[in-house]
């Protein structure tokens, strides 16, 4: 099965800048495919992740998390709707973070934030090393999309939900 590759914090503001077009060149044994700018890939050829982060890792110039989950668990969290009874409107964002081994701490769920007045994040669902989640286009969104980190004990990486979806269809092809 296929391999999917998210890497933490490219890309971002101008800093810690890559090609991700040069690393599916480099990387074209193994027939990669890049999706968006974010340091999002998915590996159809087989290789074993500990040789696949290796050559990532080798190739970026600069040190940088990798997240790299197998394809089939990607295709796992789509089969499911967690966002249930969150609203489906241009101004809310839903988003997937995703770190590199399941967080060792699990609060209880659904988080909203801030705790008063109207939310600009919520997380509704954590499954294994997934986070599931939403937040309003906001100037503040920026500072509570920080805290999932913290409130989870683990580097994460998050992803539009529409790059999941992305992810997915490259899965299936």
């Amino acid at each position: 099965m296929a391999l999917v590759v998210l890497l933490r914090g490219v890309n971002v503001g101008g800093a810690r800048t890559f090609r991700p077009s040069e690393i599916v060149k480099e990387l074209a044994d193994y027939d990669v495919v890049n999706i968006g700018a974010a340091g999002t890939f998915v590996v159809r050829k087989p290789i074993a992740q500990k040789k696949l982060r290796a050559e990532l890792q080798r190739r970026l110039p600069f040190e940088a998390d990798i997240m790299i989950c197998e394809g089939r668990e990607f295709m796992s969290i789509a089969e499911k709707d967690r966002f249930l009874g969150l609203p489906s409107r241009p101004e809310i964002v839903r988003f997937l973070s995703v770190s590199e081994k399941p967080h060792p701490k699990l609060p209880p769920l659904p988080i909203i934030l801030p705790a008063d007045g109207e939310w600009l994040l919520r997380i509704v669902a954590s499954e294994g090393r997934f986070v599931f989640g939403a937040y309003r286009r906001h100037m503040k969104a920026i500072t509570y999309l920080g805290r999932i980190e913290k409130i989870f004990g683990v580097p994460l990486t998050t992803r539009n939900w529409n790059t999941v979806g992305s992810i997915i269809s490259v899965l299936k092809a």
